[in-house]
């Protein structure tokens, strides 16, 4: 079954003073584009959970995010007393008789009132948060898996359309060839000039075989069915498909080529439309 690269994963634990939330939204793209935003303190323990996400979700522009929400009150913000003391003691010598509240409050608003405390890694929380990734990794990938499925109905349903258009198009092969034949013969019969029926039948031969898409369709219709069989692999197959959907279009635009009726032309338009679909779903799977 394959995955689709889009998706969203979102967990969170709550802890006696703070909450623990983690986000993961996926898009398509050719590689493993990672973005992650989390708190500093945890900043050391980024390239594992770089590994960490690469296992699981191998390919698309990744959005990671993890927040520490403070329910307690625990603080990592704590006053800088001497510095709050040193503007108090400025601000009196300039304003003997200034109000102390307003002092206080004009003090913590300067430069450096406060100091945040770097802590350290509590590693029985981080595992705890290692729990909350992957349970917001899982539920990506089921999100993936259900896009996937979507998109597996999308790809069987236009493979089908184009297998029938691709049958319906040779259905006017033999009504083509007799069509070209009465040309040919209708230009010679204005020409009023007598040709040797045999070289003129080996001539026929030689000029229709270069309409005849026998193997055009022979090769599409293995492209097809290979397409189907790559749907239904257990590995991560999007370039696959991709290089499969390039074989298929190379086959219908010969088959254009070839065509040289006008109903066919028209089929064979509409097996490319089919085709450019499945291209803008193929970037999508993983």
């Amino acid at each position: 079954m394959i995955h689709s690269m889009t998706g969203f994963g979102k967990a969170s634990l709550q802890l006696p003073t703070k909450k623990i939330t983690v986000e993961i939204k996926s898009l398509n793209s050719k590689g493993l584009d990672l973005n992650t935003r989390m708190p500093s303190v945890f900043r050391e323990m980024e390239l594992g959970l770089r590994n960490q996400i690469s296992q699981r979700l191998e390919r698309g522009k990744v959005d990671f995010s993890l927040y520490i929400e403070v329910t307690g009150e625990e603080t990592t913000s704590k006053i800088n007393v001497p510095v709050v003391k040193g503007y108090i003691n400025q601000m009196k010598a300039v304003i003997p008789n200034a109000d102390e509240t307003e002092l206080m409050k004009m003090a913590v608003r300067m430069p450096d009132a406060l100091k945040t405390e770097r802590d350290e890694i509590d590693e029985n929380e981080w595992k705890q948060i290692q729990t909350v990734i992957d349970e917001a990794l899982e539920n990506i990938v089921n999100f993936r898996k259900d896009e996937g499925a979507s998109l597996e109905k999308e790809f069987q349903l236009r493979i089908a359309n184009i297998e029938k258009l691709m049958n319906e198009a040779v259905s006017y092969d033999a009504e083509r060839i007799e069509t070209v034949k009465t040309r040919l013969r209708t230009a010679l019969d204005e020409l009023k000039v007598n040709v040797d029926e045999n070289r003129f039948e080996q001539e026929l031969i030689f000029y229709l075989e270069k309409y005849d898409i026998t193997e055009e369709k022979v090769r599409l219709g293995n492209h097809l069915n290979y397409f189907l069989e790559t749907l239904n692999g257990t590995e991560a197959n999007g370039r696959k498909l991709g290089f499969i959907t390039q074989e298929m279009g190379r086959e219908i635009n010969t088959m254009g080529s070839k065509s040289n009726h006008s109903e066919m032309q028209k089929l064979v338009v509409m097996m490319k439309d089919e085709l450019e679909k499945i291209k803008e779903q193929v970037l999508n799977v993983l």
